[in-house]
């Protein structure tokens, strides 16, 4: 049923706007809408904010040149932008959550509506590596034993808070939390003294955007036979962070 308060509405161009073309993402960013240009898409559908506050507010902060100028461009090339997010979590399977999943190559250890898998046993390490590998994320944070044996893991992709991250470790006692980003001063501290304790939770994040990435990538997929005949195309947001 439609939510009554909902962040899912049109942050740019209008609804009786033709479409010409869709893009999926997670960000709307300058290079997605350059891309957007060049593949003559006028409709993106983003998973997170465009103007850089949960709300779109353009007047967040006043007289922002960063948001004048990005409304501006969206106006000049007629895009259309979507917010998907409150409804792609809403489904079932949550689409960000199975889109990792599956792209982590677990879906036979996934349960819909879950945020718990068991998988075959690995030890840490071998863990950090495989998702960097399926997942193509070039750094990961972590605190772990690099040994340390992992199967039960809590999978909390983007940045569900720390009550919730902190409730799943307490509620599902997993050997792993893997999470998009976290408030340092909250999870992060109470993994860090946890094991300090002699609990057994390691900790990897992966980045918010990356983390949520596979699951726009699979509403691409998802929504291709829907609309037949429109070119749907996923194009990542990428990190946004280059290490030194």
């Amino acid at each position: 049923a439609p939510f009554k308060e909902t962040v899912d509405t049109l942050k740019s161009g209008s609804a009786n706007d033709k479409v010409t073309g869709i893009i999926t993402t997670m960000f709307t960013t300058i290079t997605v809408i350059n891309e957007a240009v060049k593949q003559h898409a006028s409709f993106i559908i983003a998973h997170e904010p465009t103007f850089y506050n949960h709300l779109d507010d353009k007047e967040f902060v006043n007289d922002n040149p960063v948001v004048q100028q990005k409304a501006a461009l969206l106006a000049k090339h007629n895009i259309t932008v979507w917010r998907f997010h409150d409804y792609c979590h809403a489904m079932l399977p949550d689409a960000i959550t199975y889109g990792v999943v599956k792209k982590a190559g677990w879906l036979p250890y996934f349960k819909k509506g879950g945020t718990t898998l068991e998988i075959p046993a690995i030890t840490f390490n071998a863990l950090v590596q495989h998702l960097k590998q399926s997942l193509n994320i070039a750094h990961l944070r972590v605190i772990g034993g690099a040994q340390q044996t992992c199967q039960r893991i809590a999978l909390l992709p983007g940045a569900v808070g720390g009550k919730e991250q902190i409730s799943a470790v307490l509620e599902t006692t997993p050997d792993v939390l893997i999470i998009g980003e976290a408030s340092e001063w909250e999870t992060v501290e109470f993994i860090r003294d946890a094991r300090l304790l002699g609990f057994k939770t390691a900790l990897i994040v992966l980045g918010h955007c990356v983390s949520e990435e596979p699951g726009m990538e699979w509403v691409a997929a998802w929504l291709t036979p829907k609309l037949p005949g429109m070119k749907i195309t996923h194009v990542p947001s990428n990190d946004p962070f280059t290490w030194m």
